[in-house]
């Protein structure tokens, strides 16, 4: 496989980069197909390589010394990961690791820097989307412990929700459990009570998006919040086009 045509990307990072820097930095990237439950990096082990999906959802977890685990943020084509390679990090603190099948590029750490300091839009656009998935971490944060599981579970439905195509996201309930970090009745629980709504539709491994709207009514304050961090920053998420914001300053 080969690096696509800038027109055909579609990671939102890449796709943004002016022609000269896409140019530049297509020729340090490697095309890649990630499995679910593929581990981009172990925590606390250096950082081998810096991807950029073009489809499927990453999942950030915090691991503590004995083990126990919690999701922190999610990443899709609107990113990359693992963002500390963004300023020079070389260790991860967090495990990242595939939570639903897709495929994308991944960077040599060893050619970050060194990418960075040649492209200042590419560097620039890392720093925001860094700054926007920070947003989303205290979110995560701010939810588990200020809203109920069902109003959690629908935030992060929506947010899968805004990083596939079409209405169904394949999960178990098995990873809704760690990235909730509730037990499995729990989760059963909050997934009857969406479905009662009719918000979605549960089946073996698969979720199905159903009402959006009345899924973002029901989530409330827990979800969005980072969502419009990302948009004043970045732009939309989709579709894939000119940046809705300029990036001459940092050409100059």
């Amino acid at each position: 496989m080969s690096v696509a045509e800038q027109n055909e990307i579609r990671n939102r990072l890449l796709a943004l980069l002016p022609e000269n820097e896409f140019r530049s930095v297509r020729t340090v990237l490697e095309p890649v197909d990630l499995a679910r439950g593929f581990v981009i990096v172990e925590a606390g082990r250096p950082i081998d390589y810096v991807y950029f999906l073009e489809s499927g959802i990453g999942s950030v977890v915090t691991v503590s010394a004995d083990g126990q685990q919690a999701e922190a943020g999610m990443f899709g084509r609107e990113g990359f990961s693992p963002t500390p390679a963004g300023v020079g990090g070389t260790i991860s603190i967090h495990e990242v690791l595939m939570q639903v099948a897709g495929n994308g590029y991944r960077m040599p750490i060893g050619k970050v820097a060194e990418t960075l300091a040649q492209n200042p839009v590419f560097a620039n656009l890392l720093a925001r989307f860094i700054q926007a998935f920070s947003s989303q971490v205290s979110y995560t944060a701010l939810c588990n412990i200020a809203y109920q599981v069902d109003e959690r579970l629908a935030r992060w439905l929506l947010m899968g929700h805004d990083r596939v195509d079409g209405d169904e996201i394949n999960l178990t309930h098995d990873f809704i459990s760690l990235m909730l970090g509730v037990r499995r009745p729990s989760v059963t629980t909050a997934l009857h009570v969406l479905e009662g709504k009719k918000l979605i539709r549960a089946e073996r491994g698969r979720i199905t998006i159903r009402d959006r709207k009345g899924m973002q009514e029901f989530a409330g304050h827990a979800y969005g919040e980072p969502e419009e961090e990302y948009r004043r920053l970045i732009g939309e998420f989709w579709p894939v086009s000119a940046p809705e914001m300029p990036f001459d300053d940092v050409m100059e």
